[in-house]
């Protein structure tokens, strides 16, 4: 059995939609699990037609996501930071105040769409960023950086069911410490920044954390939580997350690059964070 989720921006899901697609596909029940947001049905098999249903509804501002019924409920959230728990890119806002903005925002857009390296990508823009006040940093997160939306909704409610959260980031430990602890994330995993007498010294600590890195944070930490992947809620919006998007037992392209969408089955384009909990079966009085 499969269910067929339906989310929207509030507001923006008709009330008829979910009834005429339970006819279309012959599905069952529909179950709404916010009135004009999010609404779920069982279907028996995957439609013929679902990418054209798919791509109308797109057009529309609604999300249509399918997955199997059973064990939605993951006990582990391993989530990207940039573009994804945040509304930035940490590299980019820095490269802002360096001066070299432009340049490295178009790096960071190639490398996420996968068409470059990553980890020769951060290197080339860690480079620019030399002699860049550490202070920065923190002036940086206070003035540039914004939270997704519904993010510590999502948190706080999978933790108050159990669940175990992880912020693995491409990023850097000096963002994304702060952010994991702002949002309620139980550990955070980042690359390091280096620096000498106060200024940033254009070099990254290697190892990179990047693709692999983030399989590898999956496969660890569920381990020693005595989880399987099958357990884990995995979500990024990057080409470097593409690897723990595919092993995670829930992989979702949020708000993604093309060439990531065009790799993932489940899509969140027009929901927020909170998506991800409509998509594990929690209804919105649910939520903590």
């Amino acid at each position: 059995m499969l269910a067929a989720t339906l989310i929207a921006a509030p507001g923006g899901l008709p009330r008829a939609l979910p009834e005429a697609i339970r006819a279309r596909w012959s599905g069952g029940e529909v179950r709404w699990l916010a009135p004009g947001e999010a609404a779920e049905l069982p279907l028996p098999e995957e439609p013929a037609d679902l990418r054209d249903l798919w791509e109308e509804l797109q057009a529309e501002g609604i999300d249509l996501l399918l997955q199997p019924a059973a064990n939605r409920r993951k006990r582990m959230l391993l989530a990207d930071m940039d573009s994804t728990m945040i509304q930035q890119e940490c590299i980019d806002e820095l490269a802002v105040v360096a001066g070299v903005g432009e340049h490295v925002a178009a790096i960071t857009a190639r490398a996420m769409n996968g068409e470059i390296g990553f980890e020769g990508a951060l290197r080339e823009r860690v480079a620019l960023l030399k002699d860049l006040p550490e202070a920065v940093i923190e002036e940086v997160l206070r003035d540039r950086i914004t939270y997704m939306p519904g993010g510590a909704t999502l948190l706080a409610t999978m933790k108050a069911h159990g669940a175990h959260a992880v912020l693995v980031s491409g990023g850097f430990l000096s963002f994304a410490r702060p952010v994991a602890a702002h949002l309620g994330f139980d550990e955070a995993r980042a690359n390091t920044l280096l620096s000498a007498d106060g200024r940033l010294t254009g070099e990254v600590q290697e190892p990179i954390l990047g693709r692999e890195a983030k399989v590898a944070t999956l496969t660890e930490v569920s381990s020693r939580l005595g989880l399987a992947p099958q357990d884990v809620l995995a979500v990024g919006d990057g080409a470097n997350d593409l690897g723990m998007l595919r092993l995670a037992g829930t992989g979702v392209a949020l708000h993604a690059k093309p060439a990531v969408q065009a790799e993932c089955r489940l899509r969140v384009n027009h929901g927020d964070l909170t998506a991800l909990l409509y998509l594990q079966g929690y209804a919105r009085d649910e939520f903590a």
